[in-house]
């Protein structure tokens, strides 16, 4: 496509004001990124198959086909997803590494461990939001409730004897859980594991009586017939479950942190290479059958501008601190 005269002058000007300030190289990368042949690495701090490597694994493919050139995902895991971070607050700030992590790499992080190697706000430079999967509450069927205010009576009515599952001390899941005993009075003992798949285990055989769970991982257990899922920890409800209330539509507000999965780089990054990369995830995300990928698996796909998601990041980790102050948690 031919560039109109005022496109033509207006490039001309950008040329000329990036080489009175010595600039020209940088304005020249962000013209010619991406490079043919040098491919884009997507780090993700997860192992291989689970939810969010998925995602990361069907954008990598459509971004690839957008951006003409070839788009990998490289498994970091490891510190909760703080190894995976910190090698792309480390890498060269060029659109050629990103990270795909959830809310609480920048988030809660911070709040929850006494060592993290990055700023959150300094270390990367924000690209776009991925997705949105808010943590859900699914409890056993063994327990005779079908609703959140069923839940709290029949705790209240053991006291000490129900216990509820999280992904590790200090994890989001153990966040919403103390959250949720002090915001009810109820009095429920915690049960920490060491991830997201062997609470679901136990929950599933009825050894603990309920967690908040991630989304994508609810609908799994809820296949089985032996969890159900009372209420999401969102705002509103969303699409990939439309039939279940949120807690404030229950009388509980207060519960509704968001959670969602974002693309970042390193810091200082060209503008440029950030539109580029914002533009083209928009497009990736938006496709439908990458929308019902993310829908299957309990999220809701949708890019933000770089600007918004910058925001989102404060605000979410803003909360989190907040959050983490109330229930009365030290760093580990």
């Amino acid at each position: 496509m031919k560039r109109s005269s005022a496109s033509r002058r207006a490039f001309a000007s950008v040329l000329g004001a990036a080489a009175l300030t010595g600039l020209l190289p940088v304005a020249a990368l962000a013209q010619a990124f991406p490079v043919p042949g040098k491919p884009i690495r997507i780090v993700v701090g997860f192992t291989a198959g689970g939810g969010t490597d998925a995602q990361a694994r069907i954008v990598a493919q459509k971004l690839g086909e957008v951006l003409n050139t070839a788009v990998i995902v490289d498994n970091k895991p490891g510190a909760s997803t703080m190894l995976a971070a910190s090698e792309v607050a480390r890498a060269p700030a060029d659109g050629y590494t990103l990270l795909y992590a959830p809310s609480s790499t920048m988030a809660q992080n911070p709040h929850t461990f006494a060592q993290v190697p990055y700023d959150p706000f300094k270390d990367f430079t924000p690209i776009s939001m991925g997705g949105r999967g808010p943590l859900v509450l699914s409890i056993s069927t063994t327990v005779p409730a079908n609703n959140v205010k069923e839940l709290v009576a029949y705790v209240k009515a053991h006291p000490g004897q129900v216990s509820y599952a999280s992904f590790g001390t200090g994890t989001s899941s153990h966040i919403y859980g103390e959250a949720f005993v002090k915001k009810t009075g109820i009095d429920a003992v915690h049960i920490p594991y060491k991830g997201g798949s062997d609470a679901a285990k136990d929950l599933i055989g009825g050894r603990v009586q309920y967690m908040f769970d991630s989304a994508s991982s609810a609908v799994i257990t809820s296949a089985t017939g032996k969890v159900k899922i009372l209420a999401v920890a969102a705002s509103a409800r969303i699409a990939a479950m439309p039939d279940v209330p949120t807690f404030a539509e229950q009388g509980f507000a207060g519960l509704d942190l968001p959670s969602w999965l974002g693309f970042y780089g390193p810091a200082r990054m060209p503008a440029p290479v950030v539109a580029k990369l914002n533009a083209a995830l928009t497009k990736v995300l938006s496709m439908p059958q990458v929308q019902e990928f993310y829908r299957s698996g309990g999220y809701e796909a949708g890019a933000t501008t770089s600007e918004e998601f910058a925001t989102i990041t404060r605000s979410t980790y803003e909360r989190w601190g907040t959050m983490v102050q109330q229930v009365g948690l030290t760093k580990q």
